[in-house]
């Protein structure tokens, strides 16, 4: 692999500007302008001899900012594009990834907040081949299609005839550290081919070995490249906060970088995606809905614990409808608020929107189980799906052993949530006055949240009626 990308870089350097990108500014970096570097006729009235140029249409135009090869070189694009350019790190492998064959909406079973983020990056990775200003970062989960945008990427901008480098973060690192034993060409040399390449696309930003070299190499090159405005593609399946500091700061400037989050389950096993998110255990509560919901009439109940349920039913019921604040319902165990929770979830997943459902044990297991040196998830990351997800129903709170570590993280969870005032839905069988103290507080904020306690006991089904026996008559 690397020994392929090394031979490309050498017969790319000498053709390759290293001042042609039309997003670039000069810089102490440079080196002296050659018109031997040049990609095009030098005497070319139109492009100047760079090679390809930006269509002059008004703005507004459908071709506004977009980029061609210029006529000065559209006959030695057609005889030596494929064999020059194609031969770039992995293209010839990727070649058949291209947007023709993507599908925008993803496959068919995905919910339809899944194919709207697949949509959306689709459409922003088209406008960035078609223009290539800036850069564009792509996040999302493995299998999602992130690989194959950012190589669809690649196959139009290199049939424009730009100079492209498409590489995994790993094989970049082992090209730079392969150079350093190379007899023909230096480290420096290579160095300078990878971060000013006309196109420089990372896939899988992330999965390399972050020692201290690699980390200051990956910076050297990503801040070159935003120093220069040279456009660049990056896609993971990290967190922006798992990322270095220095790179993580580039990533989000938006002046400069377009930010697309694909939401999606892994293509390669679509029909196992019940879509539910990760860690959510709705997809076993699909039984649980307002339609078979009990009122318990039949039980002899009294009149202030059919009321308590009653008030429930309505209140979960609006919730569903309208997801807004905090719903808490409290009562004994068995009385129903683990069904009304589930009713909630069900119904949102109905209309395409699946909370995550968990029980605090289960939140708190998936938490612990980041710390396994085996785990490919940072606690950071998975701490945050909690904080952030866009509804969460916590099942059974107050069941965990109250240790100080959960405590903390407990509180982290509902003070990041009441902060953003996302809808949540809480369930516990202790009084309010047994809850933690802070988040007790903001579970009594009436803005946001609001209590019902279900006094009904247990739920253990409605007995039949026996019939009394029937006395003979004696004659």
């Amino acid at each position: 692999m690397s020994e392929r990308i090394d031979e490309t870089l050498k017969r790319i350097a000498a053709a390759t500007s290293k001042e042609n990108s039309p997003t670039s500014s000069n810089t102490e970096d440079s080196k002296p302008f050659d018109q031997t570097d040049l990609l095009g006729d030098p005497e070319c009235p139109y492009c100047g001899g760079l090679g390809y140029l930006r269509i002059d249409v008004p703005v507004g135009h459908q071709d506004f900012g977009k980029i061609q090869t210029c006529t000065c070189r559209q006959a030695q694009v057609s005889q030596q594009v494929h064999r020059r350019l194609y031969s770039l790190s992995n293209l010839d492998e990727l070649h058949h990834l291209t947007f023709d064959n993507f599908q925008p909406r993803g496959l068919i079973g995905v919910r339809e907040y899944q194919a709207n983020s697949i949509e959306l990056a689709y459409n922003q990775a088209q406008q960035f081949a078609r223009s290539m200003q800036g850069w564009l970062f792509i996040e999302g989960p493995y299998g999602s299609g992130k690989t194959h945008l950012a190589a669809a990427i690649a196959n139009y901008v290199v049939s424009l005839g730009v100079p492209t480098l498409f590489l995994t973060v790993p094989d970049l690192l082992d090209t730079l550290r392969f150079s350093y034993n190379d007899p023909e060409s230096s480290f420096e040399q290579r160095f300078e081919e990878i971060r000013q390449i006309s196109l420089l696309i990372l896939d899988d930003f992330g999965t390399q070995n972050a020692t201290p070299w690699a980390q200051e190499k990956l910076f050297q090159i990503v801040n070159y490249r935003y120093i220069n405005h040279l456009p660049l593609v990056v896609t993971t399946n990290l967190a922006l906060e798992e990322i270095e500091g220095r790179i993580s700061s580039r990533l989000q400037d938006p002046e400069l970088v377009t930010r697309v989050e694909i939401i999606a389950p892994d293509y390669r096993q679509p029909l196992d995606d019940s879509g539910h998110p990760e860690h959510s255990s709705l997809g076993t509560m699909q039984g649980l809905t307002f339609g078979n919901f009990s009122d318990r009439r039949g039980e002899s109940l009294s009149p202030q614990d059919i009321q308590s349920l009653e008030k429930a039913f309505r209140a979960a019921l609006d919730f569903a409808e309208n997801p807004n604040g905090w719903l808490v319902f409290t009562g004994p165990y068995g009385c129903g608020k683990t069904h009304l929770a589930a009713a909630i979830g069900n119904y949102r997943n109905e209309k395409g929107q699946p909370p995550i459902f968990v029980t605090s044990i289960e939140l708190l297991d998936h938490l612990r189980s980041t710390f396994n040196p085996e785990s490919n998830v940072r606690f950071d990351r998975r701490f945050k799906e909690f904080k952030t997800s866009s509804f969460l129903i916590l099942d059974d709170l107050g069941t965990e052993s109250m240790t100080p570590w959960v405590k903390e993280r407990l509180y982290q969870l509902f003070n990041a949530r009441y902060n953003a005032k996302l809808p949540t839905v809480i369930t516990t069988s202790k009084s309010i006055d047994e809850i933690d103290d802070r988040i007790r507080s903001r579970m009594l904020d009436k803005r946001i949240c609001k209590i019902f306690g279900i006094t009904a006991p247990s739920y253990h089904g409605i007995k039949p009626r026996q019939s009394k026996p029937s006395r003979k008559r004696r004659t």
